[in-house]
């Protein structure tokens, strides 16, 4: 499958991250508000090397689909969040084993919230991904009614509650 290794809004660019990100991937995740809706058991980021894991596990990514640092314009190229597609996995039994489904995904920095930045940079990810992909899927933790909100304004349908993916019962959105 083929994403574009840049993309680009009027406001936005979304490009892949690099090994000197790392201390702006341990600014984002070592902060609650950001991680409290990651993973199944959520915890903050607290030394600063896991931040160089992390950037390298998101640079991994693009061996499978995509994973970009997303940047303002407006703020002298300044870093606000990353927005990703990767492959999601089934509920089952350990180890989880592929779902054939691919998900979109985003984090940002609290600083940034309220601006539509979410919502501009899932919306080109989507874009992109529904040139090749015949359906993207959106988990969120049922409280988290922001990223509930970018689902719907990125054009993503709400199915409803599930258990399909991670062995945990979220909300899924699916696009088309």
């Amino acid at each position: 499958m083929h994403i574009p290794t840049e993309l680009a809004t009027d406001r936005l660019v979304l490009r892949p991250w690099r090994d000197d990100d790392a201390a702006f991937a341990f600014d984002l995740y070592s902060r609650w508000e950001v991680a409290r809706f990651l993973g199944r058991t959520p915890a903050v980021m607290t030394d600063p090397a896991d931040a160089a894991r992390r950037v390298a596990r998101l640079r991994a990514l693009e061996d499978d689909l995509r994973a970009f640092r997303v940047v303002s314009l407006a703020s002298s190229d300044e870093p606000v969040g990353t927005v990703m597609l990767q492959p999601i996995p089934a509920s089952g039994p350990e180890p989880l084993r592929p779902s054939g489904d691919t998900e979109i995904g985003w984090h940002f920095h609290p600083d940034h919230w309220g601006h539509g930045y979410a919502a501009e940079a899932a919306g080109a990810l989507l874009d992109a991904a529904l040139v090749e992909l015949p359906r993207v899927v959106a988990v969120t933790y049922p409280e988290n009614t922001a990223s509930q909100r970018v689902c719907e304004r990125i054009g993503m349908r709400r199915l409803g509650p599930s258990d399909a993916y991670y062995n945990v019962r979220m909300e899924l959105f699916a696009a088309p």
